[in-house]
């Protein structure tokens, strides 16, 4: 049986879906898909897009203790040109916050640190304490200036580029489209509802978690077909839902060993069936069926979760980018094989958590992470692995 490294697998699944096509949604629609952005944006405008005040207090073209008179008040919304055509001039401009500043501003002056410390009347004099030059100043373009990169292409949008981008007037943007899959689960181990599992026969705990991974990664699930032992009977119901979805990708878990039983693999023959030099996850497949790529996923729980982080999530999704992380404790990888332990990190430290048998689900459930140990390597506490939040 040929056998692959996980990073040629990985380039191998990719090659075979190909570039990933462009949406256009609004802002909003964005980040409820979990998008990214497919190009760079730029800003349109400088932000803030005009001298603003930063705090509720006195606008001062001077920076001196003094006794000055009290202008007109410039509310947030208001043009101060309107009030004071000629600038600030000697003048004190009670001002909120936000507002725009009138020409000739030097510095804001927080109400509560003037005598008496309130707004008082136009005419009235206010005691004014020294200041500096630019205190409490919002300038015109201190956030972004026009033509800068607002948002790098590959960023997520998150609610703060949701809030920048609307700032900007931007209504819609250029993201990554979701990946569209078909799941496929079952055999005829596999109950297809819980109620159905007798003596002999398990439920399927994979095609929900296939799900909830699809949607962790921002990727849509058109269809789950729920498979028996029969070859053609699965050819014709993916053939079908091909037809009907126009996915992306099969995705299939289990059925792609040495058994005698290997659905997804006697029914989907012409690809690459091999081993991946990794445990969990070993055996992995991928072939092509209708023009769509069948991505072939172990089935051992474990293995399906993590082969989708590793071959999934990312070509077809938003994943994390891989860190690396100290251990908190000393771990040995196997002999030959590229080791994902489940993990979690706790004050900057990453260690194993559950067993490391790739059955072993409701052991992984407290894992944030998989932490990567090289083959045959021994790492001491405190050394650096790569770790790929979940």
């Amino acid at each position: 049986m040929s056998s692959r490294t996980p990073e040629a697998h990985f380039d191998a699944v990719a090659a075979a879906l190909g570039a990933r096509g462009h949406a256009t949604f609004s802002p909003l629609e964005a980040a409820s898909h979990g998008a990214v952005i497919a190009q760079d944006v730029l800003a349109v405008r400088e932000q803030p897009a005009f001298d603003n005040s930063q705090m509720d207090g006195y606008a001062v073209g001077s920076t001196e203790a003094r006794s000055a008179r009290v202008g007109a008040t410039i509310a947030a919304g208001d043009d101060p040109a309107a009030t004071y055509p000629d600038g600030l001039g000697e003048l004190a401009a009670p001002i909120m916050t936000g507002a725009k500043l009138p020409e000739g501003t030097l510095a804001v002056i927080p109400v509560e640190r003037c005598q008496p410390a309130e707004f008082l009347a136009q005419g009235d004099e206010i005691q004014l304490p020294a200041t500096e030059v630019g205190m409490f100043v919002r300038r015109a373009g201190s956030d972004i200036a026009a033509g800068d990169v607002l948002a790098r292409a590959g960023a997520r949008v998150t609610p703060a580029l949701v809030g920048a981008l609307a700032s900007q007037g931007i209504e819609e943007v250029n993201v990554v489209r979701a990946g569209r899959i078909v799941i496929v689960t079952g055999g005829a181990e596999v109950a297809h509802a819980p109620q159905q599992a007798g003596a002999a026969t398990i439920p399927d705990a994979n095609g929900p978690m296939l799900r909830a991974l699809a949607a962790r990664h921002g990727i849509e699930v058109a269809a789950h077909v729920r498979t028996s032992d029969e070859p053609d009977v699965l050819r014709e119901q993916v053939r079908i839902a091909i037809e009907r979805q126009q996915p992306d990708a099969v995705v299939t878990s289990g059925g792609i060993s040495h058994g005698k039983f290997e659905v997804v693999r006697l029914a989907f023959p012409e690809g690459w069936y091999g081993h991946v030099s990794q445990q969990p996850g070993g055996p992995q497949g991928l072939s092509m069926y209708c023009g769509v790529p069948v991505i072939g996923l172990p089935g051992n729980p474990i293995s399906t979760l993590v082969s989708f982080r590793l071959y999934v999530a990312p070509l077809l999704g938003h994943a994390p980018a891989v860190l690396r992380a100290p251990l908190a404790c000393p771990v040995t990888g196997i002999e030959g094989r590229e080791q994902f332990l489940r993990g979690r990190i706790v004050n900057g430290q990453v260690r194993p958590v559950g067993g490391a048998s790739s059955h072993l689900l409701a052991q992984g459930t407290a894992a944030q992470c998989l932490l990567r140990v090289p083959a045959g390597v021994h790492l001491a506490a405190g050394e650096l692995v790569s770790v790929y939040p979940l």
